[in-house]
């Protein structure tokens, strides 16, 4: 009996243990039932929405910068579409061939393969084998090395073309490689307008010149696309929650004529040969509205390249005395304050001693009896200071000034300089005749060719204009504002001066004639500091107004240092006659009449 009770009593101990242990896996059944309920039931939005975040990318859609054209429409500069290769080399690890007539395959609707083979390969080994196949000039072992590692981005080839990206795509590489829209940006000219036109860095932003400059306008407004991507990283279609679209950047057309320049580029070049110089620039400035139609120099410098980014173009930067260009100033300030006349009778000797300074001319010479006009044409450094003998220090820098001299030309270009003008009262006591005939102060080439434009525009200085227009993306138009005309000197004040600079022409019709027109100008050979900074170096320049009685052109040619010729009539001078034939021909300008009013050069 006892026995009996005692084997009851386990029964019901282990009855018990059963039942507790029974209760308690009921409580986890209902708990984890409970559990599941609620991902089922509360939680299954917030995980659907988070599935949904984890596969939702937003995609940049560049904008195409804009054209520059020249002024006939023609493309300087544009950028084509191109692609950046990107890969994801962890993906890459990951990634495993579809073997060809595999049941993969089959449901896919592709498979992997070179040449009818298999890839032989997995992993990063097999994707670079698969590159390779569409890549020129790619080894896929250094491709293979590039690829291998745990990053998840790492760029593999720029400047894709949309034909090659095709290539890439039909690879079947989605999720591992990709391409990303960029841009590519081309210039037609080649060295013509090289530095002028500037380029653009990596990021598409305009590197000097034009590019700099105009760097606003040309470029656009990125958009975007909000999209779910599948595995492969392809769009899932009907996903697309937002969106953007790219606006892009404006066209920007200059006032150069590109056939013009090219002309003006050949002619510097020849020049730049024949008289064994160091450097040439050219400008060539429309009067019917103060565009400039060309602006070259010698430099050897392909627009776009790394040289084009790091060089200002020379035309632009490069400052110098202008020599004896200056005079024109100075005949126009004498004649606009009452001074002179055009007419008034000068005996000028070869040389002069003044204030303890020497000035003499060019060329020996007796005694000359030269009108003031005659000064001119003969460029005697002498007679100018003669005639400015009651000229005050004010009055000379007051002309220089409002010439434009040691002032931006206004248009705004990178790199250019304003050259240097000191002011009156730090002039000491040689300088402040020197600036009579162009020694004392700096300019650029533009500044001297608007010198001689004021002459041509009956005595009103215009503001030169580069930048034509900007069109934007929408087709709408906008023209460059130019600042206001100036009135320098009066009209008959600046029909005498060029009356004096067409007896000057007349004077080089041997070297610088162009056949049946008239030409208006002055020449200029100055003495500059060379490398060892003494006055080892000269400058030779000519500025000329065609025709000379219907002003159509101003033509500036500018020579650095040249081993043949020495002065700037017969280095510059012919240059410029090229140019300037060149320009009666394609323009088509009417042929001169007759020279019937010269004002009489002496006495």
């Amino acid at each position: 009996m006892r026995r009996g009770q005692m084997r009851a009593g386990r029964y019901s101990g282990f009855a018990k243990r059963c039942m507790a242990i029974g209760v308690i896996l009921a409580f986890m059944a209902m708990a984890c039932l409970g559990r599941l309920v609620g991902i089922q039931l509360l939680d299954g939005r917030s995980t659907a929405q988070a599935a949904t975040q984890s596969r939702t990318t937003t995609v940049p859609i560049s904008a195409k910068r804009g054209r520059i054209l020249d002024t006939n429409g023609n493309v300087l500069a544009q950028s084509v579409e191109r692609y950046t290769l990107l890969a994801d080399p962890y993906a890459a690890s990951l990634f495993e061939p579809v073997a060809c007539g595999s049941n993969q395959a089959k449901s896919l609707g592709y498979c992997h393969q070179i040449d009818d083979q298999p890839v032989g390969a997995t992993g990063a080994a097999a994707v670079a084998r698969l590159l390779a196949t569409v890549l020129d000039g790619v080894n896929a072992m250094e491709l293979g090395a590039k690829l291998d590692g745990a990053s998840r981005y790492q760029v593999i080839q720029r400047d894709i073309t949309p034909e090659l990206k095709r290539k890439i795509d039909d690879l079947h590489l989605a999720g591992v490689v990709w391409c990303e829209l960029s841009s590519d940006r081309i210039y037609s000219t080649g060295t013509q307008l090289g530095a002028l036109l500037g380029g653009v860095d990596d990021e598409g932003n305009g590197v000097n010149g034009i590019e700099q400059m105009m760097n606003d306008e040309l470029t656009g407004t990125d958009g975007y696309e909000v999209y779910q991507q599948g595995n492969g990283g392809e769009q899932i279609p009907g996903t697309m929650t937002d969106s953007e679209a790219a606006v892009d950047g404006s066209d920007v057309t200059l006032t150069i004529d590109q056939d013009v320049n090219w002309y003006v580029k050949k002619v510097l070049r020849e020049g730049k040969e024949e008289f064994g110089a160091a450097w040439a620039i050219g400008v060539v400035q429309d009067l019917q509205t103060n565009e400039i139609i060309a602006l070259e120099d010698t430099d050897e410098i392909e627009a776009g390249s790394d040289d084009a980014k790091l060089n200002v173009s020379q035309a632009v930067s490069e400052t110098f005395e202008p020599g004896s260009i200056g005079k024109v100033i100075t005949m126009a300030g004498l004649l606009q304050t009452g001074l002179h006349k055009a007419t008034d009778q000068f005996t000028v000797p070869y040389s002069m001693t003044k204030n303890g300074q020497e000035f003499h001319d060019a060329t020996n010479h007796g005694s000359e009896h030269w009108t003031l006009a005659g000064i001119l044409q003969n460029s005697s450094n002498v007679g100018m200071v003669m005639a400015a003998e009651n000229y005050t220090n004010e009055q000379r820098y007051e002309f220089l000034t409002k010439f434009g001299i040691g002032q931006s030309t206004g248009l705004d270009l990178p790199g250019e300089s304003d050259g240097m003008l000191a002011g009156a009262d730090a002039w000491d006591g040689r300088t402040r005749d020197t600036v009579l005939f162009g020694q004392g102060y700096t300019v650029n080439a533009l500044q001297l060719t608007n010198v001689v434009a004021t002459i041509a525009n009956k005595g009103v200085r215009h503001q030169q204009s580069l930048i034509k227009s900007v069109t934007d993306a929408q087709g709408r138009v906008t023209s460059e504002e130019h600042g206001d005309a100036v009135r320098v000197i009066d009209e008959q004040v600046a029909a005498d001066v060029l009356n004096a600079m067409e007896s000057v022409a007349e004077e080089y019709d041997n070297v610088a004639k162009v056949d049946g027109y008239r030409v208006a100008s002055k020449t200029g050979t100055a003495e500059v500091a060379g490398a060892d900074g003494r006055l080892t170096s000269i400058v030779c320049d000519w500025s000329g107004i065609i025709p000379a009685d219907n002003p159509r052109f101003v033509v500036t040619v500018v020579i650095k240092d040249p081993q043949k010729g020495g002065f700037g009539g017969l280095t510059a001078g012919p240059l410029f006659a090229r140019i300037g034939e060149f320009l009666m021909q394609k323009y088509e300008v009417a042929p001169s009449s007759p020279r019937t009013d010269a004002i009489p050069v002496d006495w």
